[in-house]
Order: C-alpha cells, then structure tokens, then sequence
C-alpha cells in the first residue's frame, strides 16, 4: 500500500513568510520563559508568594505560559493561514496561480 499525501506537495509560496514568522514568535516565548527561569534562580522563594486566588506565582506563571504557547499558535494559524490565502489570489510570474491547493 502507498502512504503519500492526498494532494500534491509542491513549493510552498508562503514557505519563507512562514519561517520568519515562527523565528519571531519562537523569540517572544523564549523571552517570556526565560523570564521565568530567572526569577526561580534568582529569587526562588518569591514563586512560592501567594499572588492570584490562593496560588503561588510559580503556578500563575506556568499556567501563563500554557495559555501563552496556545494563544501564539493560535495566531501562528491565523497569520499563516492569511498569507496563504492573499498569495493564492495573486498570480504567479508565469501566470497561472500560485498556489495548487484543490487541484487533482
């Protein structure tokens, strides 16, 4: 049995835009994270103060990078899937479409 995608695989036009755009969010996480790893080597026993509804700053800033990494990829999504769509209405230099999404 052949396993291969369902539709074709060709260049992917918002390849590039894509990459820039992940490099990006991936340094605004990190930074985020790095915040957090500093503040438990710096001043350890300040996680363990009560911040927010009985929990400890530890736990508030973890549940934040969860929420975090969730809402950056879901705007990783949108962005992407925008670019993809604006490239698809534009025609290509050769002039047929750019993209070859639907296509048998």
């Amino acid at each position: 049995m052949l396993h291969e995608p369902s539709t074709p695989v060709g260049k992917d036009p918002a390849g590039p835009y894509k990459t820039r755009l992940g490099v990006w969010m991936f340094a605004i996480y990190l930074l985020f994270y790095a915040g957090f790893v500093a503040i438990n080597l710096t001043a350890p026993r300040a996680m363990g103060m009560t911040v927010v509804a009985g929990l400890n700053l530890a736990t508030v800033f973890g549940i934040a990078l969860i929420v975090g990494a969730l809402i950056e990829a879901l705007v990783y999504d949108a962005l992407c899937r925008r670019k993809e769509a604006e490239l698809e209405d534009k025609p290509s230099p050769s002039g047929g479409p750019t993209a070859t999404k639907g296509r048998a």
